[in-house]
């Protein structure tokens, strides 16, 4: 009995590495790879989060798959020749994923389109929450050098120094071509807003005309933190890391993720093919009379956290929607045959 147990236990162990040498083999190809960093609650069927809609569209029903060193618990998605990956916050996270999916040889990614997706918050007098934007360039919040506005000659405006020795990952411009081509796929797609929030920006700016315009589809550079910042000083010096690394579009939104998924997209020969398609959900500095507390003290009733919250929780699922209106698009163009640009 030992021995038939025995012969069974490596049986089993050689039709699993037959198993596993034929997936290597006959890889999974992969179009297009979309990663958004959360999920509010489950994936489908309920308040949506960065990746509801887009898993309900594309990957439901799919084919699931553990990723070894991937963001814990979470699976690669794949349906259809589209893959869908919930990195997780912060540019670890999304970096070290980002390896962990496209260096699995069980996909083909030689042809896929990386697709980031999220929710981000504007710039003030550039976009307004619910706006959409193609992103050209990505920008790192937190390479260079930081000072606290107290230890700098009184008038200071910007508290950060340029160094040019981290700008090989410091910033990334993305392939201007693509940029092009996506932007004038979307350029027309129209999005919506919601009535509180559209009088609460009124509020918050004094009813100026940049402030209360409809929602749009724009281009613009992200600047990437992995704190999530507020403020009149940290706009200024987002304004000057845009300027300082000529990227192609004026500073639109901060998020947490993009610059280090361009650069683990770069060193595995994937910058060609990284889009980035960004939600508003709030704005880039305090509006009126909020403060650091009011806004993250989970304490406050009208925290971000709080349901009942206009920034950020009324706009949301909106936003959200507004997101999913424009990168499907993309996503359903790229099914479709593309020019791989150079």
């Amino acid at each position: 009995m030992k021995k038939v147990l025995s012969m069974l236990l490596v049986l089993l162990m050689m039709c699993s590495a037959i198993s596993a040498v034929a997936e290597s083999a006959n890889p999974v190809p992969i179009k297009v790879l979309i990663l958004p960093k959360f999920e509010v609650g489950e994936l489908a069927g309920d308040f949506p989060g960065e990746a509801q809609y887009y898993y309900e569209a594309y990957c439901q029903g799919g084919d699931e798959y553990e990723v070894k060193g991937g963001f814990a618990d979470n699976k690669l998605y794949v349906k259809d020749g589209v893959a869908l990956y919930v990195t997780g916050m912060g540019k670890v996270n999304t970096a070290l994923s980002l390896n962990a999916v496209l260096t699995d040889e069980r996909f083909d990614f030689s042809d896929a389109y990386i697709f980031s997706t999220g929710c981000a918050g504007s710039a003030y007098e550039y976009g307004v929450m619910g706006d959409v934007f193609v992103i050209t360039a990505a920008v790192d919040y937190d390479l260079g050098h930081h000072a606290d506005v107290r230890e700098l000659p009184e008038g200071s405006v910007t508290t950060w120094f340029h160094d040019s020795g981290y700008d090989s990952s410091s910033y990334k411009i993305f392939n201007q071509d693509l940029m092009e081509k996506v932007y004038d796929l979307v350029k027309d797609v129209e999005i919506s807003t919601t009535e509180k929030t559209r009088n609460f920006m009124a509020a918050a700016f004094d009813n100026a005309e940049w402030a209360v315009r409809d929602p749009k589809v724009l281009r613009g550079t992200t600047v990437s933190g992995d704190n999530y910042w507020k403020g009149s000083y940290d706009h200024a010096n987002a304004l000057l890391m845009t300027e300082t690394y000529q990227c192609p579009d004026p500073f639109a939104l901060t998020e947490m993720e993009d610059v280090a998924l361009a650069v683990a997209a770069e060193r595995l020969g994937m910058l060609d093919r990284f889009i980035v398609i960004r939600d508003s959900v709030n704005m880039d500095v305090f509006m009126n009379g909020a403060s650091p507390e009011s806004l993250w003290d989970p304490n406050f009733d009208e925290s971000l956290a709080s349901d009942d919250s206009v920034e950020a929780a009324d706009i949301f699922a909106t936003a959200m929607e507004n997101n999913y209106k424009v990168g499907s698009v993309v996503i359903n163009y790229r099914r479709k045959p593309w020019c791989r640009a150079a």
